[in-house]
């Protein structure tokens, strides 16, 4: 136990999120763990209050949400504590798919509390199955790739759909090239994609479904001049049978990300990653509206309601580097609740780096075996390992990173 838990790094207990879309041994890796056959897709790092990090104070363990709240100005700091009240103001996880999750997307702030108000009017409980807004708050998000990440973000330019599309057979693609072809008008791609998720209720439209798939994986065995999209639709349709969805993605830019770079996800984009594992940073919500390829709830009215559907490409943070030999990788985008940087140090370094040292901090230790140091705690420092993660207090001060190994930080701009 630390003697001062209010000026000093505290270690977090973290909540492993398990869905059906989760790798079965990424995460157990990472924390050094034996897998236990089931799929685990997400550790939640932070103070949300549907699964927050557990931290030690007097002998007693409680939420992080809870200390932070009984010690804003401690925990976050006056500038933090100010703009957001007494609550951590990121969510920090660690995602790890092993298929493709929802096509999905996250509100507006305003989105988000019209729905949360109009979902408590109605009676829909927290943690209710059927509920879509879980808070008030919206869910701008930024991941860097841990290894090679796929996914899909944001519409294309609907001359691109129709190229796609050219040759793919049945009702349903005919469906949506007339929607896309019938007026010049932003809502076209609209009510395409509204056509397309709506056939999963028309039985007839869900047959129309499977010749547009076949007509794609003849073109695609034939010589597709899209290789990528085509290998995408037979992907999602084998993991989500009968899922309009599938087909869906041939509106939605692809993506791939190395194992370094990152991507951002601002609220109201349409997206869904489809591989791979990274760590993601967010604001501090859990509203996801869903269209297609899970087995959960999905709201496809609050989703068409939510999204844009301007063509747009991959947004890409700003990378910055800082450090003795520029060691740690700044990641920022245009979201005031989070930022990240990534430390790497090497075997035989003898210089500390140091952390961002306003704010909450949350840093969680990747790979290798690091040391916390704390200047306000008389030189003592916490063992970091790998897996291991803290939340640093504004009242801890400046930070430093010692050791061997890569750990990542996320803090509030």
């Amino acid at each position: 136990m630390l003697s001062s838990p209010l000026c000093e790094p505290l270690p977090l207990s973290n909540s492993v999120r398990r869905y059906d879309w989760g790798s079965v041994d990424a995460i157990p890796q990472l924390l050094g763990r034996e897998p236990d056959g089931e799929p685990q897709a997400e550790l939640w790092l932070g103070a949300h209050a549907q699964a927050p990090s557990v931290v030690q104070l007097g002998g007693e363990e409680i939420g992080l949400d809870r200390h932070i709240a009984e010690a804003p100005e401690q925990a976050l700091g006056p500038r933090v504590a100010e703009q957001f009240g007494p609550r951590l103001p990121f969510l920090l996880k660690v995602l790890a798919a092993g298929k493709a999750l929802s096509l999905q997307v996250h509100p507006s702030r305003t989105q988000a509390i019209e729905g949360h108000e109009r979902e408590l009017r109605r009676g829909i409980a927290p943690g209710d199955p059927r509920r879509s807004f879980h808070d008030d708050q919206h869910k701008p998000e930024m991941i860097l790739a841990l290894t090679e990440v796929n996914g899909l973000a944001g519409f294309r330019r609907p001359q691109v759909i129709l190229d796609l599309l050219d040759g793919v057979e049945g009702a349903l693609a005919e469906t949506v090239r007339s929607k896309l072809l019938a007026d010049r008008g932003a809502g076209r791609t609209r009510r395409a994609f509204q056509s397309l998720i709506a056939a999963r209720s028309d039985p007839r439209m869900l047959s129309e479904l499977d010749v547009a798939v076949e007509s794609i994986r003849r073109r695609l065995a034939a010589g597709s001049p899209y290789p990528r999209a085509d290998s995408t639709v037979l992907a999602l349709i084998e993991q989500h049978p009968a899922d309009p969805g599938a087909l869906a993605s041939l509106m939605l830019n692809r993506f791939t990300l190395d194992p370094g770079e990152a991507a951002f996800i601002p609220v109201r984009q349409v997206h869904a990653y489809l591989s791979g594992m990274g760590v993601e940073v967010m604001a501090n919500s859990d509203n996801v509206l869903r269209a297609g390829l899970t087995t959960k709830y999905m709201d496809e009215g609050a989703l068409l309601y939510c999204a844009s559907f301007l063509p747009c490409d991959l947004t890409l943070p700003e990378v910055s580097y800082t450090g003795s030999g520029e060691r740690t990788q700044n990641y920022r985008v245009p979201a005031s609740e989070f930022a990240l940087t990534v430390t790497v140090l090497h075997t035989g370094s003898t210089d500390a780096e140091e952390l961002p040292a306003d704010g909450p901090r949350i840093v969680l230790a990747l790979d290798g075996d690091l040391q916390l140091l704390c200047d306000r705690a008389d030189g003592r420092s916490m063992h970091l390992p790998r897996g291991a993660s803290a939340f640093i207090p504004h009242a801890a001060g400046g930070i430093r990173l010692s050791g061997s190994g890569r750990a990542v930080c996320a803090w509030v701009p």
